[in-house]
């Protein structure tokens, strides 16, 4: 199955950014794209692969004991 290609501001639109970013992006090659011709497209699965090797998952942090007298 074919994935949907987004223009540079579709993609932008779903990561909340700028088109510049997008187009940073893909001059840096830090994400897949798909060049036909003049114009650049963005794999839809490209923009969520972004979004997951970005994600920080939260931690639990421990009390410390500091202010306790020993």
């Amino acid at each position: 199955m074919a994935d949907r290609l987004l223009t540079v501001a579709e993609a932008a639109e779903q990561l909340g950014t700028g088109e510049r970013f997008i187009r940073r992006l893909i001059a840096e090659r830090r994400i897949r794209y798909v060049k036909l011709g003049r114009p650049v497209r963005v794999p839809e699965s490209a923009v969520a692969e972004y979004i997951e090797a970005r994600t920080v998952e939260p931690t639990r942090r421990t009390r410390t004991q500091y202010g306790r007298a020993a």
